[in-house]
């Protein structure tokens, strides 16, 4: 992590389910009081992907609840959110993306200064056998630190 970044809301599911090929940091525009209900922590990314129409790349299903004090200023909490890249960033991440098996999936959402920023990954999907080998090694990643641990101890 970046410093002075601090972590809003992370995509662990997303490690879990696919290989992260490559990370972007993205700018991410927002209307009216989404930034108040992200510094509460109010947003889920589960579930969310990445889309390119038109040229412009777009943040598809992250929930952002809406402020609780909003009134009728409120945003919609299910809308598409565009996402700001240079334009050759768009084209490198098109080309990537056409890729069978590649898709866009946000890893992380964090505030970098007072701008909110986005960890888009350009990821390739993880198969059942791939899945079982990420457990098994951070099991025994797991179990060496607890035998290190132990033996510092005694």
């Amino acid at each position: 992590m970046a410093s002075g970044a601090s972590n809003i809301a992370s995509n662990r599911k997303a490690l879990h389910d696919y290989h992260v090929l490559e990370r972007f940091e993205t700018g991410i525009e927002l209307r009216g009081t989404e930034v108040k209900s992200l510094r509460e922590g109010h947003v889920s990314l589960v579930g969310a992907f990445a889309q390119i129409k038109n040229g412009e790349v777009f943040l598809e299903g992250m929930t952002i609840q809406p402020y609780e004090f909003g009134n009728r200023f409120n945003h919609d909490s299910d809308r598409p959110r565009r996402l700001l890249l240079h334009k050759r960033e768009i084209l490198r991440l098109k080309a990537e993306s056409e890729q069978k098996g590649h898709s866009l999936i946000p890893l992380r959402l964090y505030f970098k200064g007072r701008n909110v920023k986005v960890e888009l990954g350009s990821c390739r999907g993880k198969n059942v056998v791939d899945k079982r080998e990420t457990l098994k090694r951070k099991t025994a990643d797991r179990e060496a630190g607890r035998a290190i641990a132990n033996a510092r101890r005694r």
